[in-house]
């Protein structure tokens, strides 16, 4: 979950429902009702975490991409927001509980 106190919940109507989420990203969030709250690529239950898998077993942004009818543009936003996260930690690998 969200715990940076500078992103704001964000409330909108899709196909009927209401839909609540903290911006991560242009493309990605992270719905308190989604996946547990974990990012997520934004109107879907696309795990983040999920597509960089992906990736690092060797899959382009590319093909990730169009796996999942993203943008390109999504899949290098995830890439980048992990990048800022590793850098957040000094750099140090950290274990996901």
């Amino acid at each position: 979950m969200v715990n940076n106190a500078s992103t704001k919940l964000v409330r909108e109507m899709v196909g009927g429902e209401s839909y609540e989420y903290y911006p991560l990203g242009q493309y990605i969030v992270a719905a308190p009702g989604v996946c547990g709250g974990r990012p997520t690529f934004k109107y879907t239950r696309i795990n983040v975490h999920h597509a960089l898998g992906l990736l690092a077993a060797g899959h382009t942004v590319e093909q990730v991409a169009h796996s999942y009818a993203l943008p390109v543009e999504a899949v290098q936003e995830a890439l980048q927001l992990a990048a800022r996260a590793f850098d957040q930690q000094g750099g140090r690998l950290v274990r996901r509980t």
